[in-house]
């Protein structure tokens, strides 16, 4: 699919705009393929775009919970009956491997369908009061225009995570995708067009960082962002300055996963490969830290070295291929830099498929961003960059241990991140230590540590996030709560014994 003979912009207030902004192609990362056309947003196209999201508030949240979902059930639908035919856009435009083309697709559905069937579910707390003339309890209302800034890799499934329950919950809707999936994002738009949701509910800004910027600068009432950790804390700076808005980011990782001396080495090792290979390690929840215990150390090693050097990377439109292109030369030349900074640091380095044999990229993809896997093993206890910061690609560090559970967890949580990780042990007391210390807001237990379900939390702790941009969780940045005290009786009575007398100093 092409959108190359046109030059694609904007979706504001109902209408197709093409916009001011300079054009900028979207290519596919495997090939070098042109995809499509599209222009950048500007501040006169993000201001009109706020605009119409604020003129169209008022009236969307006066529709019914049920009413609002019936716009988000048609575009349930549409991900069902389409699932191929979009998976396959997600693949040539973000290069993931085409199993998770379609799975971006079905979670993006999963998402819609929990946000549309929480329409019809309990709204609110009834909260006993100690007078028994009171009724109380807490009703939520929407917040208003919600900001949605969401990454390349996850290009339909994520931005349904922010915007299917903000709609929802009677929220209208800014939204800016990556600069490096504009396609799926016209695609995702196409959707919302197609349902006939009113006139501004739905908006979509396409460019780059500074479109971002502008809508977080523009205040809107609450801010929704999955990507990195440096955009995301800044974007935290700039909300904390404002009067009002709202951020709940989501933002990177740094991994680990705990395979201990009690660990199923079949479950470890295929965990640790999926984890840290799926998505050619570009999910912000891959590992690049496997903290195994010395008794199993040697074993692990071979084997998952083995794997290592054994993945297929290829054309990610092959049901074969295990790992696909990074999405771009930049970061490409990120991810070899941190292979050679690791090498610079000294670290025994077991696979290095940093630049492929001839024979491994495909015929036709000679422009593709190609990498494979990289392993190398440290110390622990080393203070090392290539260990301690985030690459985003399949770089992955073996961190050996002695001793207990507990000297495990120390290394684990020995990183400035929070996000996601695993344990791996066929005893329950060190997977419940586990459970009880690590510092994550994501963990497994014999898993990998990808995969999350769209109806759990998403989001981390220390720089991994200030709150949860997706699911039942984000209820919380789209929505006030108001705790709502009703009397029944003739007078008033008031709580904790307090007088309800009025002294006029009259006799």
């Amino acid at each position: 699919m092409s959108h190359t003979d046109s030059v694609d912009g904007h979706y504001i207030a109902g209408e197709w705009v093409t916009g001011e902004g300079e054009e900028f192609n979207s290519e596919n990362p495997a090939t070098g393929e042109t995809l499509g056309r599209f222009t950048r947003g500007t501040d006169r196209e993000v201001t009109a775009a706020i605009d119409a999201a604020e003129a169209a508030f008022a009236e969307w949240r006066e529709l019914s919970y049920v009413d609002r979902a019936e716009y988000l059930w048609e575009i349930y639908h549409e991900l069902r009956e389409r699932t191929d035919e979009l998976g396959e856009i997600v693949t040539r435009e973000c290069g993931k491997e085409i199993s998770e083309g379609r799975a971006d697709v079905v979670e993006a559905a999963h998402m819609v369908e929990w946000a549309a069937g929480d329409a019809r579910h309990p709204k609110g707390d009834v909260v006993p009061s100690e007078i028994a003339a009171k009724d109380a309890y807490m009703r939520r209302k929407p917040r208003g225009v919600v900001g949605c800034i969401t990454p390349w890799n996850f290009p339909v499934a994520i931005p349904f995570w922010h915007m299917a329950v903000a709609l929802v919950e009677g929220n209208t809707v800014v939204w800016k995708p990556a600069e490096q999936t504009p396609l799926c994002g016209r695609i995702v738009a196409e959707l919302f067009d197609d349902t006939g949701i009113p006139n501004g509910v739905f908006n979509m800004v396409q460019g780059f960082g500074d479109a971002g910027s502008a809508i977080v600068d523009h205040a809107v009432d609450t801010v929704l962002f999955t990507g990195s950790v440096e955009v995301g804390h800044e974007i935290a700076r700039e909300v904390a300055a404002q009067s009002g808005t709202r951020a709940a980011c989501e933002m990177g990782g740094k991994n680990n996963i705990v395979i201990t001396a009690n660990a199923d080495l079949e479950t470890a090792v295929r965990s640790a490969v999926l984890s840290s290979f799926k998505t050619t390690g570009q999910r912000c929840v891959s590992s690049e830290r496997l903290v195994v215990h010395e008794d199993v150390y040697e074993e692990f090693k071979s084997r998952f070295v083995e794997m290592a050097r054994s993945v297929s990377v290829g054309d990610p439109l092959d049901e074969g291929t295990f790992m696909g292109p990074l999405i771009e030369a930049e970061h490409r030349e990120k991810v070899v830099g941190y292979n050679d900074l690791a090498r610079e640091e000294g670290v025994d380095v077991l696979v290095d498929r940093t630049d492929l044999d001839s024979e491994e990229v495909p015929e036709g993809h000679e422009a593709g961003h190609w990498v494979g896997p990289f392993v190398y093993e440290a110390d622990p206890d080393a203070d090392l960059r290539c260990t301690s910061e985030e690459v985003f690609g399949p770089h992955v560090a073996l961190l050996p241990y002695s001793g207990g559970i507990e000297r495990a967890v120390e290394i684990h949580n020995d990183t400035d991140y929070g996000l996601a990780g695993a344990i791996i042990s066929e005893d329950y007391r060190e997977i419940n230590y586990y459970r009880d210390h690590a510092e994550v807001g994501l963990a497994y237990g014999n898993l990998p540590c990808i995969g999350a379900e769209v109806q759990l939390p998403f989001g981390g702790v220390k720089k991994s996030g200030n709150g949860y941009p997706s699911a039942r969780e984000v209820i919380e940045a789209v929505t006030d709560r108001t705790a709502w005290t009703l009397n029944n009786a003739e007078g008033i009575e008031l709580a904790q014994g307090l007088s309800a007398e009025i002294d006029t100093g009259e006799e």
